[in-house]
Protein backbone atom coordinates (compact mmCIF):
# COMPACT_ATOMS: atom_id res chain seq x y z
CA UNK A 1 0.00 0.00 0.00
CA UNK A 2 2.85 2.36 0.71
CA UNK A 3 3.87 1.63 -2.97
CA UNK A 4 0.90 1.99 -4.42
CA UNK A 5 0.62 5.92 -2.55
CA UNK A 6 3.61 6.60 -3.91
CA UNK A 7 3.06 5.75 -7.56
CA UNK A 8 -0.32 8.11 -6.81
CA UNK A 9 1.22 10.98 -5.55
CA UNK A 10 4.73 10.51 -8.29
CA UNK A 11 3.04 8.80 -11.18
CA UNK A 12 0.44 10.62 -13.94
CA UNK A 13 -2.47 8.77 -12.11
CA UNK A 14 -3.90 11.64 -10.29
CA UNK A 15 -3.12 14.24 -13.03
CA UNK A 16 -5.02 12.28 -15.59
CA UNK A 17 -7.74 10.86 -13.60
CA UNK A 18 -8.16 15.30 -12.68
CA UNK A 19 -8.37 15.59 -16.30
CA UNK A 20 -10.75 13.38 -17.00
CA UNK A 21 -13.48 14.49 -14.55
CA UNK A 22 -12.31 17.97 -16.07
CA UNK A 23 -13.02 17.43 -19.26
CA UNK A 24 -15.51 14.94 -18.44
CA UNK A 25 -17.95 17.37 -16.43
CA UNK A 26 -17.47 20.40 -18.98
CA UNK A 27 -18.81 18.04 -21.61
CA UNK A 28 -21.54 16.82 -19.67
CA UNK A 29 -23.04 20.42 -18.69
CA UNK A 30 -21.96 21.99 -21.79
CA UNK A 31 -25.35 20.37 -23.17
CA UNK A 32 -27.32 19.39 -20.25
CA UNK A 33 -30.54 19.01 -22.31
CA UNK A 34 -28.95 15.66 -24.70
CA UNK A 35 -29.37 13.41 -21.46
CA UNK A 36 -31.45 15.11 -19.05
CA UNK A 37 -33.92 12.43 -20.15
CA UNK A 38 -32.84 10.18 -17.56
CA UNK A 39 -30.40 8.03 -16.08
CA UNK A 40 -29.83 5.82 -19.22
CA UNK A 41 -29.63 8.58 -21.03
CA UNK A 42 -26.64 10.02 -19.20
CA UNK A 43 -24.79 6.80 -19.40
CA UNK A 44 -24.93 6.53 -22.52
CA UNK A 45 -23.76 10.47 -23.21
CA UNK A 46 -20.79 9.49 -20.82
CA UNK A 47 -19.60 6.57 -23.20
CA UNK A 48 -20.02 8.86 -26.24
CA UNK A 49 -17.97 11.16 -24.34
CA UNK A 50 -15.11 8.39 -24.59
CA UNK A 51 -14.33 10.02 -27.84
CA UNK A 52 -12.44 12.48 -25.90
CA UNK A 53 -12.10 10.47 -22.92
CA UNK A 54 -10.15 7.55 -23.94
CA UNK A 55 -7.46 8.67 -26.39
CA UNK A 56 -6.81 11.12 -23.14
CA UNK A 57 -6.49 7.90 -21.20
CA UNK A 58 -4.53 5.97 -23.77
CA UNK A 59 -1.78 9.23 -23.59
CA UNK A 60 -1.42 9.28 -19.88
CA UNK A 61 -0.76 5.75 -20.10
CA UNK A 62 1.83 5.95 -22.81
CA UNK A 63 3.92 9.30 -20.58
CA UNK A 64 3.63 6.84 -17.36
CA UNK A 65 4.75 4.01 -19.74
CA UNK A 66 8.35 6.48 -20.75
CA UNK A 67 9.12 6.82 -17.10
CA UNK A 68 11.73 4.56 -17.04
CA UNK A 69 13.56 5.55 -20.38
CA UNK A 70 13.16 9.42 -19.28
CA UNK A 71 14.89 8.43 -16.05
CA UNK A 72 17.26 6.09 -17.47
CA UNK A 73 16.95 3.43 -14.82
CA UNK A 74 15.67 0.34 -17.28
CA UNK A 75 18.53 -1.41 -16.53
CA UNK A 76 18.68 -0.53 -12.66
CA UNK A 77 15.83 -2.06 -12.44
CA UNK A 78 16.57 -4.87 -14.35
CA UNK A 79 18.85 -6.25 -12.21
CA UNK A 80 16.70 -6.33 -9.46
CA UNK A 81 15.50 -10.24 -8.18
CA UNK A 82 11.63 -9.07 -7.96
CA UNK A 83 9.37 -9.86 -11.21
CA UNK A 84 8.93 -7.67 -13.53
CA UNK A 85 4.77 -7.54 -12.87
CA UNK A 86 5.23 -7.37 -9.10
CA UNK A 87 7.23 -4.39 -9.87
CA UNK A 88 4.84 -2.57 -12.08
CA UNK A 89 1.53 -3.74 -10.15
CA UNK A 90 1.51 -0.46 -8.40
CA UNK A 91 1.56 1.51 -11.18
CA UNK A 92 -1.10 -0.96 -13.22
CA UNK A 93 -3.11 -0.35 -10.14
CA UNK A 94 -2.82 3.41 -10.02
CA UNK A 95 -3.65 4.18 -13.47
CA UNK A 96 -6.65 1.83 -12.96
CA UNK A 97 -8.04 2.84 -9.95
CA UNK A 98 -7.68 6.75 -10.83
CA UNK A 99 -9.33 6.66 -13.85
CA UNK A 100 -12.08 4.13 -12.86
CA UNK A 101 -12.86 6.77 -9.92
CA UNK A 102 -12.59 9.84 -12.30
CA UNK A 103 -15.21 7.91 -14.65
CA UNK A 104 -17.70 7.41 -12.01
CA UNK A 105 -17.24 11.03 -10.50
CA UNK A 106 -18.12 12.06 -13.68
CA UNK A 107 -21.23 10.03 -13.79
CA UNK A 108 -21.95 11.25 -10.25
CA UNK A 109 -21.69 14.63 -11.26
CA UNK A 110 -24.60 14.15 -13.96
CA UNK A 111 -26.61 12.41 -11.47
CA UNK A 112 -26.99 15.45 -9.30
CA UNK A 113 -28.62 17.07 -12.19
CA UNK A 114 -30.95 14.78 -12.89
CA UNK A 115 -31.47 12.45 -9.68
CA UNK A 116 -34.79 14.53 -8.40
CA UNK A 117 -36.50 14.71 -11.79
CA UNK A 118 -35.33 11.46 -13.59
CA UNK A 119 -37.71 8.42 -12.13
CA UNK A 120 -37.20 5.68 -14.67
CA UNK A 121 -34.11 3.66 -13.54
CA UNK A 122 -33.32 0.33 -16.04
CA UNK A 123 -30.36 -0.38 -13.19
CA UNK A 124 -28.93 -3.50 -15.07
CA UNK A 125 -28.53 -1.28 -17.77
CA UNK A 126 -27.27 1.18 -16.48
CA UNK A 127 -24.77 -0.66 -14.27
CA UNK A 128 -23.80 -2.55 -17.28
CA UNK A 129 -23.12 0.70 -19.76
CA UNK A 130 -21.53 2.47 -17.06
CA UNK A 131 -19.19 -0.57 -16.06
CA UNK A 132 -18.23 -0.70 -19.94
CA UNK A 133 -17.18 2.93 -19.88
CA UNK A 134 -14.61 2.39 -17.02
CA UNK A 135 -13.22 -0.74 -18.53
CA UNK A 136 -12.82 1.21 -21.56
CA UNK A 137 -10.29 4.34 -19.63
CA UNK A 138 -8.97 1.42 -17.60
CA UNK A 139 -8.23 -0.55 -21.04
CA UNK A 140 -6.84 2.30 -22.74
CA UNK A 141 -4.86 3.30 -19.86
CA UNK A 142 -3.14 -0.23 -19.88
CA UNK A 143 -2.50 -0.03 -23.42
CA UNK A 144 -0.65 2.87 -23.81
CA UNK A 145 1.64 1.87 -20.61
CA UNK A 146 3.05 -1.07 -22.74
CA UNK A 147 3.08 1.06 -25.81
CA UNK A 148 4.67 4.08 -24.27
CA UNK A 149 7.44 1.16 -22.40
CA UNK A 150 7.60 0.02 -26.01
CA UNK A 151 7.98 3.06 -28.20
CA UNK A 152 9.27 5.59 -25.40
CA UNK A 153 10.05 8.23 -28.00
CA UNK A 154 8.27 11.64 -27.21
CA UNK A 155 6.32 12.00 -30.39
CA UNK A 156 4.51 8.35 -29.01
CA UNK A 157 2.08 10.47 -27.25
CA UNK A 158 0.21 12.73 -29.00
CA UNK A 159 0.66 10.26 -32.42
CA UNK A 160 -1.22 7.50 -29.70
CA UNK A 161 -3.71 10.45 -28.99
CA UNK A 162 -4.93 10.75 -32.89
CA UNK A 163 -4.69 6.99 -32.99
CA UNK A 164 -7.27 6.73 -30.42
CA UNK A 165 -9.80 9.20 -31.82
CA UNK A 166 -9.46 6.85 -34.99
CA UNK A 167 -10.14 3.96 -33.12
CA UNK A 168 -12.98 5.15 -31.17
CA UNK A 169 -14.00 7.69 -33.51
CA UNK A 170 -13.87 6.66 -37.13
CA UNK A 171 -14.02 2.82 -35.40
CA UNK A 172 -17.30 3.48 -34.40
CA UNK A 173 -18.62 4.15 -38.40
CA UNK A 174 -16.61 1.78 -40.19
CA UNK A 175 -18.38 -1.06 -42.20
CA UNK A 176 -20.09 -3.50 -41.16
CA UNK A 177 -21.67 -2.05 -38.01
CA UNK A 178 -21.27 -5.82 -36.51
CA UNK A 179 -16.87 -4.82 -36.57
CA UNK A 180 -17.88 -1.14 -35.66
CA UNK A 181 -20.01 -1.70 -32.68
CA UNK A 182 -17.26 -4.60 -31.60
CA UNK A 183 -14.25 -2.28 -31.38
CA UNK A 184 -15.79 1.40 -30.36
CA UNK A 185 -17.03 2.31 -27.14
CA UNK A 186 -18.92 4.84 -28.52
CA UNK A 187 -20.92 2.86 -30.90
CA UNK A 188 -24.63 3.01 -30.52
CA UNK A 189 -24.29 5.92 -27.85
CA UNK A 190 -25.43 8.63 -29.63
CA UNK A 191 -29.01 9.40 -28.87
CA UNK A 192 -31.66 9.38 -31.69
CA UNK A 193 -34.67 8.50 -29.77
CA UNK A 194 -35.69 8.69 -25.89
CA UNK A 195 -36.51 5.12 -25.34
CA UNK A 196 -32.67 4.53 -26.80
CA UNK A 197 -30.38 1.19 -24.60
CA UNK A 198 -27.35 -0.33 -25.66
CA UNK A 199 -27.98 -4.35 -26.61
CA UNK A 200 -26.09 -6.15 -23.66
CA UNK A 201 -24.78 -8.34 -26.30
CA UNK A 202 -23.41 -5.37 -27.55
CA UNK A 203 -21.51 -4.12 -24.17
CA UNK A 204 -20.39 -7.72 -23.62
CA UNK A 205 -18.69 -7.52 -27.29
CA UNK A 206 -17.12 -3.83 -26.12
CA UNK A 207 -16.13 -5.28 -22.76
CA UNK A 208 -14.17 -8.34 -24.50
CA UNK A 209 -12.55 -6.28 -26.83
CA UNK A 210 -11.78 -3.82 -24.46
CA UNK A 211 -10.20 -6.78 -21.45
CA UNK A 212 -7.73 -8.35 -24.82
CA UNK A 213 -6.63 -4.39 -25.09
CA UNK A 214 -5.84 -4.35 -21.36
CA UNK A 215 -4.00 -7.96 -21.65
CA UNK A 216 -2.13 -6.88 -24.62
CA UNK A 217 -0.89 -3.67 -22.67
CA UNK A 218 -0.26 -5.78 -19.65
CA UNK A 219 2.18 -8.03 -21.41
CA UNK A 220 3.55 -5.39 -23.14
CA UNK A 221 4.40 -3.22 -20.14
CA UNK A 222 5.55 -6.37 -18.15
CA UNK A 223 7.74 -8.29 -21.23
CA UNK A 224 11.20 -8.77 -21.13
CA UNK A 225 12.04 -10.32 -24.43
CA UNK A 226 10.73 -10.32 -28.26
CA UNK A 227 8.99 -13.63 -28.29
CA UNK A 228 6.55 -11.84 -25.13
CA UNK A 229 6.09 -8.75 -27.01
CA UNK A 230 5.32 -10.75 -29.49
CA UNK A 231 2.98 -13.01 -28.11
CA UNK A 232 0.98 -9.94 -26.82
CA UNK A 233 -0.51 -9.77 -30.55
CA UNK A 234 -2.40 -12.77 -29.74
CA UNK A 235 -4.95 -10.90 -26.84
CA UNK A 236 -5.85 -8.66 -29.27
CA UNK A 237 -6.64 -11.90 -31.94
CA UNK A 238 -8.45 -13.28 -30.05
CA UNK A 239 -9.96 -10.61 -28.91
CA UNK A 240 -11.48 -8.89 -32.64
CA UNK A 241 -12.91 -12.71 -33.06
CA UNK A 242 -14.65 -13.36 -29.77
CA UNK A 243 -16.05 -10.11 -29.88
CA UNK A 244 -17.50 -9.63 -33.57
CA UNK A 245 -18.76 -13.24 -32.66
CA UNK A 246 -20.87 -11.86 -29.99
CA UNK A 247 -22.34 -8.72 -31.57
CA UNK A 248 -26.21 -9.45 -32.40
CA UNK A 249 -26.61 -9.27 -36.25
CA UNK A 250 -29.76 -7.07 -36.34
CA UNK A 251 -29.03 -3.63 -37.61
CA UNK A 252 -31.35 -1.67 -35.20
CA UNK A 253 -30.14 -3.70 -32.15
CA UNK A 254 -26.52 -2.51 -32.78
CA UNK A 255 -27.78 1.30 -33.63
CA UNK A 256 -30.92 2.25 -31.95
CA UNK A 257 -32.24 -0.60 -30.08
CA UNK A 258 -35.52 0.37 -27.57
CA UNK A 259 -35.80 -0.73 -23.85
CA UNK A 260 -39.47 -1.45 -24.34
CA UNK A 261 -40.15 -0.73 -20.42
CA UNK A 262 -38.84 2.62 -20.94
CA UNK A 263 -41.54 2.92 -23.74
CA UNK A 264 -44.14 1.59 -21.52
CA UNK A 265 -47.27 3.96 -21.02
CA UNK A 266 -47.54 5.51 -17.68
CA UNK A 267 -51.04 7.21 -16.73
CA UNK A 268 -53.67 8.93 -14.46
CA UNK A 269 -55.62 7.25 -11.75
CA UNK A 270 -58.65 9.68 -13.04
CA UNK A 271 -60.11 10.69 -15.82
CA UNK A 272 -59.69 12.16 -18.56
CA UNK A 273 -56.85 9.98 -18.84
CA UNK A 274 -53.57 11.22 -19.92
CA UNK A 275 -50.84 9.08 -20.71
CA UNK A 276 -47.07 9.58 -21.33
CA UNK A 277 -44.36 7.09 -21.72
CA UNK A 278 -42.24 5.25 -18.25
CA UNK A 279 -39.01 7.81 -18.90
CA UNK A 280 -40.79 10.75 -19.26
CA UNK A 281 -43.10 9.63 -16.30
CA UNK A 282 -41.56 12.63 -14.25
CA UNK A 283 -43.42 15.21 -16.05
CA UNK A 284 -46.89 13.19 -15.82
CA UNK A 285 -48.15 15.78 -13.51
CA UNK A 286 -46.98 18.70 -15.88
CA UNK A 287 -48.30 17.18 -18.79
CA UNK A 288 -51.83 16.68 -17.73
CA UNK A 289 -53.73 20.34 -16.95
CA UNK A 290 -52.64 21.21 -20.44
CA UNK A 291 -53.52 17.88 -22.23
CA UNK A 292 -56.83 17.66 -20.15
CA UNK A 293 -57.17 21.80 -21.58
CA UNK A 294 -56.70 20.28 -24.75
CA UNK A 295 -59.37 17.42 -24.03
CA UNK A 296 -61.94 19.85 -23.18
CA UNK A 297 -61.75 22.27 -26.30
CA UNK A 298 -62.33 18.96 -28.61
CA UNK A 299 -64.98 18.13 -26.79
CA UNK A 300 -66.92 20.58 -28.50
CA UNK A 301 -66.78 18.16 -31.72
CA UNK A 302 -69.35 15.35 -31.24
CA UNK A 303 -67.47 11.87 -31.00
CA UNK A 304 -64.00 13.90 -29.48
CA UNK A 305 -61.51 12.14 -27.97
CA UNK A 306 -61.15 11.26 -24.67
CA UNK A 307 -57.66 10.52 -23.83
CA UNK A 308 -54.38 12.01 -24.55
CA UNK A 309 -51.12 9.22 -25.22
CA UNK A 310 -47.95 10.28 -25.52
CA UNK A 311 -46.72 9.37 -29.13
CA UNK A 312 -43.86 6.69 -28.31
CA UNK A 313 -43.04 6.03 -31.75
CA UNK A 314 -39.65 6.33 -32.80
CA UNK A 315 -37.85 6.39 -35.96
CA UNK A 316 -36.26 2.92 -36.41
CA UNK A 317 -35.84 1.47 -39.35
CA UNK A 318 -38.12 -1.68 -39.58
CA UNK A 319 -40.38 -0.54 -36.82
CA UNK A 320 -44.35 -0.89 -38.17
CA UNK A 321 -46.85 1.98 -37.97
CA UNK A 322 -48.95 2.08 -35.13
CA UNK A 323 -52.51 1.90 -35.85
CA UNK A 324 -54.51 4.81 -34.68
CA UNK A 325 -56.92 4.34 -31.31
CA UNK A 326 -60.32 5.47 -30.69
CA UNK A 327 -60.49 7.95 -29.04
CA UNK A 328 -57.12 8.48 -28.30
CA UNK A 329 -55.21 11.36 -29.37
CA UNK A 330 -51.13 11.95 -29.16
CA UNK A 331 -48.77 14.09 -28.38
CA UNK A 332 -44.77 14.50 -28.67
CA UNK A 333 -43.56 14.65 -24.69
CA UNK A 334 -40.38 17.20 -24.71
CA UNK A 335 -38.29 17.35 -21.99
CA UNK A 336 -35.87 20.20 -21.40
CA UNK A 337 -32.34 20.70 -20.62
CA UNK A 338 -33.36 21.05 -16.43
CA UNK A 339 -35.36 17.44 -16.73
CA UNK A 340 -38.64 19.23 -16.61
CA UNK A 341 -41.64 19.06 -19.30
CA UNK A 342 -40.35 21.87 -22.18
CA UNK A 343 -42.50 24.07 -24.84
CA UNK A 344 -45.90 23.53 -22.07
CA UNK A 345 -47.43 26.06 -24.18
CA UNK A 346 -47.26 23.73 -26.96
CA UNK A 347 -49.26 20.95 -25.32
CA UNK A 348 -52.77 22.06 -25.93
CA UNK A 349 -52.27 23.73 -30.00
CA UNK A 350 -50.85 20.28 -29.98
CA UNK A 351 -53.90 18.49 -28.97
CA UNK A 352 -56.18 20.42 -31.02
CA UNK A 353 -54.54 20.76 -34.27
CA UNK A 354 -55.28 18.23 -36.37
CA UNK A 355 -58.76 18.01 -34.73
CA UNK A 356 -57.83 15.11 -32.78
CA UNK A 357 -57.00 12.68 -36.21
CA UNK A 358 -53.69 11.88 -36.23
CA UNK A 359 -51.32 11.90 -38.86
CA UNK A 360 -50.65 8.50 -40.50
CA UNK A 361 -48.12 9.04 -42.91
CA UNK A 362 -50.57 7.59 -45.51
CA UNK A 363 -53.23 9.71 -45.72
CA UNK A 364 -51.95 12.92 -48.53
CA UNK A 365 -55.66 14.30 -47.97
CA UNK A 366 -54.43 16.80 -45.42
CA UNK A 367 -54.70 20.91 -45.83
CA UNK A 368 -52.43 22.26 -43.40
CA UNK A 369 -54.88 25.89 -43.53
CA UNK A 370 -57.54 24.35 -43.50
CA UNK A 371 -57.30 22.33 -40.29
CA UNK A 372 -55.44 25.51 -38.42
CA UNK A 373 -58.43 27.21 -38.86
CA UNK A 374 -60.92 24.72 -38.18
CA UNK A 375 -58.38 23.97 -34.76
CA UNK A 376 -57.92 28.22 -33.87
CA UNK A 377 -62.21 28.52 -33.85
CA UNK A 378 -62.38 25.40 -31.64
CA UNK A 379 -59.49 27.53 -29.41
CA UNK A 380 -61.24 30.99 -29.68
CA UNK A 381 -58.70 32.70 -30.86
CA UNK A 382 -56.87 33.64 -34.40
CA UNK A 383 -54.52 31.36 -35.67
CA UNK A 384 -51.01 31.78 -35.42
CA UNK A 385 -48.17 29.96 -37.16
CA UNK A 386 -46.28 27.14 -35.98
CA UNK A 387 -43.04 29.12 -35.70
CA UNK A 388 -42.42 29.70 -31.58
CA UNK A 389 -45.69 27.41 -31.49
CA UNK A 390 -44.31 24.08 -32.17
CA UNK A 391 -40.61 22.97 -30.64
CA UNK A 392 -38.36 23.25 -33.58
CA UNK A 393 -40.61 25.31 -36.19
CA UNK A 394 -37.90 27.94 -37.56
CA UNK A 395 -39.52 29.06 -40.58
CA UNK A 396 -42.74 28.19 -42.62
CA UNK A 397 -44.56 29.36 -45.61
CA UNK A 398 -46.11 32.62 -44.52
CA UNK A 399 -49.10 32.29 -47.52
CA UNK A 400 -50.15 29.12 -45.40
CA UNK A 401 -51.00 31.09 -42.07
CA UNK A 402 -52.37 34.06 -44.27
CA UNK A 403 -54.65 31.21 -45.65
CA UNK A 404 -55.41 29.52 -42.35
CA UNK A 405 -56.67 33.28 -41.45
CA UNK A 406 -58.80 34.17 -43.89
CA UNK A 407 -60.76 30.81 -43.37
CA UNK A 408 -61.24 31.39 -39.55
CA UNK A 409 -62.16 34.83 -40.49
CA UNK A 410 -65.36 33.17 -42.45
CA UNK A 411 -66.03 30.72 -39.69
CA UNK A 412 -66.41 34.11 -37.52
CA UNK A 413 -69.17 35.16 -39.54
CA UNK A 414 -71.10 32.35 -39.55
CA UNK A 415 -73.48 31.70 -36.56
CA UNK A 416 -72.16 29.26 -34.28
CA UNK A 417 -73.91 26.16 -35.35
CA UNK A 418 -73.13 26.13 -38.54
CA UNK A 419 -69.57 27.08 -38.06
CA UNK A 420 -69.30 24.20 -35.86
CA UNK A 421 -71.29 21.61 -38.13
CA UNK A 422 -68.42 23.17 -40.96
CA UNK A 423 -65.31 21.86 -38.09
CA UNK A 424 -67.38 18.86 -37.89
CA UNK A 425 -67.01 18.07 -40.95
CA UNK A 426 -63.55 19.24 -41.82
CA UNK A 427 -62.45 16.79 -38.77
CA UNK A 428 -64.99 14.07 -40.26
CA UNK A 429 -63.38 14.06 -44.13
CA UNK A 430 -59.36 13.76 -42.41
CA UNK A 431 -60.77 10.77 -40.57
CA UNK A 432 -61.75 9.07 -43.95
CA UNK A 433 -58.85 10.70 -45.89
CA UNK A 434 -60.92 13.04 -48.09
CA UNK A 435 -59.89 16.46 -49.52
CA UNK A 436 -61.45 19.01 -46.77
CA UNK A 437 -60.41 21.66 -48.68
CA UNK A 438 -63.32 24.42 -49.48
CA UNK A 439 -65.64 22.68 -46.43
CA UNK A 440 -64.92 25.37 -44.03
CA UNK A 441 -65.18 28.47 -47.11
CA UNK A 442 -68.64 26.43 -48.17
CA UNK A 443 -67.37 25.65 -51.69
CA UNK A 444 -66.56 22.33 -50.95
CA UNK A 445 -68.06 19.59 -53.80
Amino acid sequence: MSILGVELRRSAAVGAGLITVVIGVVALYVATGRWSIGWMALAMTIREYLLLLWPLALMAGAWQGRREHRAKVGELFATTPRPRLQRMLPVLVAMACTLAVAYLVVTVAGLAWIVTTARYLPLVDFVVVTGVGVLSVIAAAWLGLGIGRLLPALVTVPVLGVAGVLLVGVGSLVPPDRVAAAISPVHGSSLFHDYQTIDDRVSGAVAIWMVALAVTGLLLFVATGRRARLAAVVPVLLGLVAATAVVPRDRDVLNWPVDPVARELVCTDDTPTVCVSRVHSGVLDAVTPPAREGLAVLAKLPNAPTTVHENTRTLSFGEDRAAPQAGVVTIDVRIDKRGRLAHPASVVPEIVAGLGVPYDGECRNRHAATERAAAYWLLGREPRSDVGVVPGMIAEDPELNAEAVTLWQRLRGLPEGEALARVTAVRDALLVCEDPVGILSGSAG
